[in-house]
């Protein structure tokens, strides 16, 4: 059974969360934590009995999630230090004091990142850098310094949110296309060489997911909610927690022959041609 959601869409009856017990206890150092699909993995992971560590360069972002953890998950480890992941000196400082406080880095989620969509004739040199340095290098820097780590400890996961327009493309979104497509290959070509490690690698391809940033977006008219919806075929957007869903899985024991795969949550969207 379906019922109407907010864009004209259906919202199927709600996904069931599994639970994966290898996961408690681990530490997982958690880039752009402070909101959106970052949160969700939060919760996620925290829900798991992992310690968390939550970087972004929101402060109040963080503190949020910070709080939101504290209060739902009582006894939680978690700790947040502000860095910006486009500067790899303040990337490996706080990969140094996530290892100072809690020992080690077993999983590491690429979530920060920012959207671009521009045309391409339009689109400044500035704008172009900052999404690569973003969406791209900094997703680098910081599985580059973590797996340092992982190396020495015997193993590790590294999760990268790309999306599915890694996969597919777009007009009006070449950077980000660009970029997200770029840390397909990165994470293939970083799982190739690191097995020998014991270091999977792996990527997030969500679709449209209802952020605070989408519904902003929507309501501003920059984004047709309702149109998204008809042309994803479920129907609908997909959910935080469904894409948070799909990194506790990759994370997981259940997931240790998967490596270099890159998995899309986007309800059918990079199927359907039409």
């Amino acid at each position: 059974m379906t019922t109407p959601d907010a864009t004209g869409g259906s919202t199927a009856q709600r996904f069931a969360t599994a639970h994966y017990p290898g996961l408690a206890g681990k530490v997982v150092l958690n880039t752009g934590g402070g909101s959106g699909i970052g949160r969700a993995m939060a919760h996620g992971f925290a829900r798991h009995g992992a310690h968390l560590m939550l970087l972004d360069i929101d402060v109040n972002g963080m503190a949020t999630t910070k709080a939101e953890l504290e209060a739902a998950y009582p006894g939680i480890e978690v700790d947040m230090v502000r860095a910006s992941i486009t500067d790899d000196v303040a990337v490996e400082r706080a990969c140094a004091h996530t290892e100072a406080r809690f020992g080690r880095i077993d999983i590491l989620l690429n979530n920060a990142g920012i959207s671009m969509n521009k045309p391409s004739l339009e689109l400044t040199p500035a704008e172009w850098r900052k999404t690569i340095d973003v969406d791209l290098s900094g997703v680098f820097y910081c599985s580059q310094a973590s797996a340092r780590r992982m190396v020495r400890q015997g193993g590790g996961s590294i999760l990268s949110t790309a999306s599915m327009w890694g996969l597919s493309s777009a007009a009006n979104r070449v950077a980000y296309c660009a970029s997200k497509a770029a840390v397909i290959s990165l994470s293939k070509s970083l799982a190739a060489e690191w097995a020998k490690h014991n270091i999977r690698v792996n990527a997030v391809c969500p679709g449209y997911t209802r952020t605070a940033l989408v519904d902003s977006l929507i309501q501003s008219k920059v984004l047709d909610g309702e149109a998204i919806s008809e042309r994803t075929p479920l129907g609908r957007f997909g959910e935080p927690e469904e894409m948070a869903e799909v990194a506790l899985y990759l994370a997981s024991d259940a997931a240790a022959f998967i490596t270099g795969h890159a998995l899309v949550s986007d309800g059918g969207w990079t199927a359907d041609g039409f």
